[in-house]
């Protein structure tokens, strides 16, 4: 059960135990709470989890599948672009939504 008035980021973390998402600002500006909610980036620190009933929710730990890492994951790390690792899970679902709203980006 999850209470009302309960952020995304918390009932990921606290009550269905997805870490990924990690609660940076708690304001809505750094993007490490970055989730895609039904094909968009989202805040999980200023969603509601009552407001995603019945949405499909992605986050960094859902993208790996059987245990082998997304792409983007395996590029992130094979390039070194982890750094501490807090900030890339936003980075890499920022990465996602636009690959696959636009699968070949230029750099304009």
């Amino acid at each position: 059960f999850i209470e009302s008035g309960t952020t995304l980021l918390h009932a990921l973390r606290d009550k269905i135990g997805d870490i990924s998402p990690k609660g940076g600002c708690h304001q809505g500006t750094c993007g490490a709470c970055s989730v895609i909610i039904d094909g968009e980036l989202r805040l999980s620190c200023l969603t509601l989890a009552e407001t995603c009933n019945g949405a499909d929710i992605k986050t960094t730990a859902g993208l790996a599948e059987g245990g082998v890492l997304h792409p983007l994951q395996r590029a992130f790390l094979d390039a070194f672009a982890t750094q501490c690792g807090f900030c890339t899970p936003g980075m890499i679902m920022a990465a996602k939504v636009l690959l696959d709203r636009m699968p070949n980006p230029t750099r304009e």
